[in-house]
């Protein structure tokens, strides 16, 4: 169990706006990359919350953009835990430049779904225990 968990990207061509620098939508993506990690890292793989009938959904995200990244920038996403509901959860997501610089954070807030009803259900203890 790791429940601190790190994945570095590299900033590429692609990612860059008309300003010449990350647009704002691409921290979004950045954000999902981390969780999944996060996900990976901690075992809770897709088809574990198939096994336990879950799946999980983001309900809010709310980003702050401290500093601009720009194309080659390394960047290292940082997702930690923050808080757990009944069936909710938090996130905090951090996103550090490669002189350690804090460019952007975010609280991201998910949701366990009940595959077949597509109702909230209890987040499983295999989820939970991530934050304790």
């Amino acid at each position: 169990m790791q429940t601190e968990v790190t994945l570095d990207i590299i900033v590429r061509s692609t990612e860059i706006d008309v300003n010449g620098h990350v647009n704002n939508a691409k921290y979004l993506e950045y954000f999902e990359w981390g969780r999944e990690e996060w996900y990976e890292v901690n075992g809770l793989h897709y088809e574990v919350f198939t096994q336990l009938g879950i799946q999980t959904v983001t309900v809010n995200i709310n980003i702050n953009y401290r500093k601009e990244c720009k194309q080659g920038d390394r960047l290292t996403i940082k997702t930690t835990p923050e808080r757990m509901g009944r069936t909710s959860y938090a996130l905090k997501q951090e996103l550090f430049n490669q002189d350690g610089d804090l460019c952007a954070d975010g609280l991201v807030t998910s949701v366990t779904m009940d595959l077949e009803t597509r109702k909230s259900k209890e987040a499983p203890a295999a989820l939970r225990k991530l934050f304790l």
